[in-house]
């Protein structure tokens, strides 16, 4: 008998959570184009919590969607809320999910330091991308599935298919690198891909300018013109969480949240959605545009 007790005392249950906020081993999904931002959100958060272990896996954003429904990753970082659909799958299999929106940023158009172009207007955009523009340019994304041609698809082209001269280079350094080479090209990637790590965009490429229609200034994504969404490109970072009890997941989360958090994605440029930021008016030098 007093063995058969000791035996059943030690029985665990199979659900019992193995994280904390602090610690444990878990795997997440990011949107691959914000790689530079949360890798250094990584590189912080574990040297404040060295007993924590985070496995992120940087896809495509649909694929990231697909991990959290199929309980691969117990938080995904994304551009998009949860559609009604996604949510109802969810709720079917008795799934509950949170999220909050971090920060927000914006799609760039990058071209060569020898481009023809390097400020656009959205008709003449949408021809390019639709390959009907008088001129021939070869338009380069990151990764068909990603939340950049999803955003620019819904965005510019409304609808309509891209052309012809439209291309995946595989990654956002990719692109990157092919618009140097090619003069005659464009590419379309996230504000954390452009700048310097200084609040200033990089130097070996031209970040272009495009129009705001409402305002007819040709704006560029930096930081102000996308906390006032006045760049037309202008799009929101979110966490969303599918944990039930306070893991590992939900403490990324609140870092993510939180000061320090908030601090990284303003340095790679996004603008922080969970800390007070002052915006003030200055005199811009556009000669350089």
């Amino acid at each position: 008998m007093a063995m058969s007790l000791c035996a059943c005392g030690n029985d665990k249950k199979p659900d019992q959570p193995t994280d904390t906020l602090s610690s444990g081993t878990i795997e997440i999904s990011v949107d691959e184009t914000y790689r530079p931002v949360i890798e250094e959100q990584k590189k912080v958060f574990d040297s404040s919590f060295p007993n924590a272990h985070i496995t992120v896996n940087y896809k495509p954003e649909a694929e990231c969607f697909g991990d959290l429904i199929d309980k691969k990753a117990r938080l995904i970082l994304v551009t998009r809320q949860l559609s009604a659909e996604e949510k109802q799958a969810y709720l079917d299999r008795k799934m509950v999910t949170t999220s909050l929106d971090l920060a927000r940023d914006g799609v760039a158009l990058v071209t060569s330091r020898e481009a023809k172009d390097s400020i656009f207007v959205m008709p003449q955009l949408k021809g390019i991308l639709t390959g009907t523009y008088k001129d021939k340019i070869t338009v380069v994304f990151d990764n068909a599935g990603s939340s950049t041609v999803r955003f620019i698809q819904d965005s510019i082209l409304h609808g309509e298919k891209l052309g012809p001269n439209v291309f995946a280079a595989g990654s956002a350094d990719s692109v990157i690198e092919y618009v140097k080479k090619n003069p005659a090209a464009i590419g379309f990637v996230g504000m954390p891909n452009v700048f310097d790590g200084m609040e200033d965009f990089r130097k070996d490429i031209r970040v272009g300018a495009i129009k705001n229609d409402s305002t007819g200034e040709f704006l560029k994504p930096y930081q102000a013109y996308v906390a006032l969404r006045t760049y037309p490109l202008t799009r929101t970072l979110y966490y969303i969480n599918r944990e039930s009890y306070p893991g590992l997941g939900t403490g990324f989360a609140n870092f993510l949240a939180k000061e320090r958090g908030q601090l990284i994605f303003r340095t790679f440029g996004l603008f922080p959605l969970r800390m007070n930021v002052i915006i003030r008016d200055a005199n811009v030098n556009s000669s350089g545009i």
